[in-house]
């Protein structure tokens, strides 16, 4: 059960790069869930992942200090639905839900997810290196923020001309 959850249903044994393809089913999932049941249960199913992730890392590592097995992607989906709750929010701020988020309202949060999650700047990487349970959900969800607010950033930039 413990080893399903932090696999996200087994997606972490996937190879190579566990944690691009958790991060891509993620995406795709978390697209879903705004599509068809609206960005208020998005934000609720986020929320129960952390919550879960936390859970879940804390059972599988409590014996197994210092590890952060690639197989464990759950914190990758939570730091991705983080990420893509910035441009659902965005839209649905703005009068409400959409269809599909548009190009490239889903691609940028995927993208800047990986980066930051790879790269491990600053605070992601401090918690990264915490090497307890903790601190494998804590890189993912500081990743995520740092994801969600490229993601407005680099969207502003490109809009600002044109409003201009």
């Amino acid at each position: 059960m413990i080893r399903a959850v932090t696999t996200f249903g087994y997606v972490g044994l996937m190879r190579p790069a566990p944690g691009t393809w958790a991060s891509a089913v993620a995406l795709v999932l978390g697209m879903g869930i705004d599509r068809y049941l609206g960005t208020p249960v998005l934000v609720l199913a986020t929320l129960g992942v952390i919550a879960t992730g936390f859970w879940a890392c804390g059972q599988a590592l409590r014996d197994r200090a210092g590890e952060d097995p690639a197989e464990i992607v759950i914190d990758e989906v939570a730091g991705q639905w983080i990420a893509l709750l910035f441009p659902t929010l965005a839209f649905w701020a703005r009068g409400g839900e959409v269809d599909w988020l548009p190009w490239p309202a889903w691609v940028a949060p995927f993208l800047f997810f990986r980066l930051f999650d790879i790269w491990k700047p600053w605070i992601i990487g401090r918690a990264d290196r915490r090497s307890d349970p903790a601190g494998v959900m804590l890189d993912d969800l500081w990743a995520g923020l740092f994801a969600g607010v490229a993601t407005i950033l680099a969207a502003v930039a490109y809009h600002l001309p044109l409003i201009l």
